[in-house]
């Protein structure tokens, strides 16, 4: 199971936020909404760094989507992931409830699709991070406005991220004894392969030398 790399993400009609989804307590949700306040409403993307931490926005037809990082896991991934939940999101609700959704209205909803999409891409990050590079690579690149977030946002504050330690404790136990399963099963298969080209290079063998030796008796 990867890494929490992803820590907070939401979606937002203007300033309005229509679904979120996180794992953790602190008061990185309430700077989010802060920036949120104060981005500018042209279509692009945007990354604000703290303490440790980047809130990374892509605005795109007076939609805002947000995900809160660990700045170590860079840009790639969190830029990645909004993409996803963009196209999920415009796939799911655009032009219908979506424009008529009241706040946090959305969270049962699509609550769970961010969770899958966080989940996902701190799972499979050399995936994520192929990916953005081949969309980057096809598509015009925008760039990406970096500044520092106490500047943004007029305030010296610390993030503070509070995990649930029993629930990280068990979904890491779940995580090792899932991969230990899948690892075992991999080494299996693999076993067998090599068994089964063993047994079919004998076979071969067996065969050559029968119809050697009865080429050899004019059989």
């Amino acid at each position: 199971m990867g890494q929490k790399t992803l820590i907070y993400s939401f979606v937002a009609r203007g300033t309005m936020i229509l679904a979120e989804y996180t794992e953790f307590k602190g008061n990185f949700m309430e700077i989010a909404s802060q920036c949120l306040q104060r981005l500018p409403a042209s279509n692009d993307k945007f990354t604000y760094s703290c303490d440790g931490h980047t809130f990374n926005y892509l605005v795109e037809n007076g939609y805002a989507y947000c995900v809160v990082a660990v700045e170590s896991v860079g840009r790639q991934i969190p830029i990645a992931f909004l993409e996803r939940i963009k196209e999920d999101f415009t796939s799911r609700y655009g032009g219908g409830k979506a424009a008529t959704a009241l706040v946090h209205s959305l969270d049962r909803e699509f609550g769970s699709k961010l969770k899958e999409h966080m989940q996902y891409c701190m799972d499979h990050p050399d995936e994520i991070s192929k990916l953005a590079k081949v969309q980057a690579q096809v598509s015009e690149v925008k760039g990406v406005m970096m500044e520092n977030i106490e500047t943004f946002i007029d305030r010296q504050e610390k993030i503070d991220v509070l995990a649930d330690k029993t629930e990280n404790l068990r979904s890491q136990a779940e995580g090792f004894r899932q991969g230990g399963t899948q690892l075992r099963w991999r080494m299996w298969r693999q076993n067998m392969k090599i068994k089964l080209i063993v047994l079919a290079i004998i076979i071969a063998l067996i065969l050559i030398i029968v119809l050697s030796a009865c080429h050899g008796f004019n059989c």
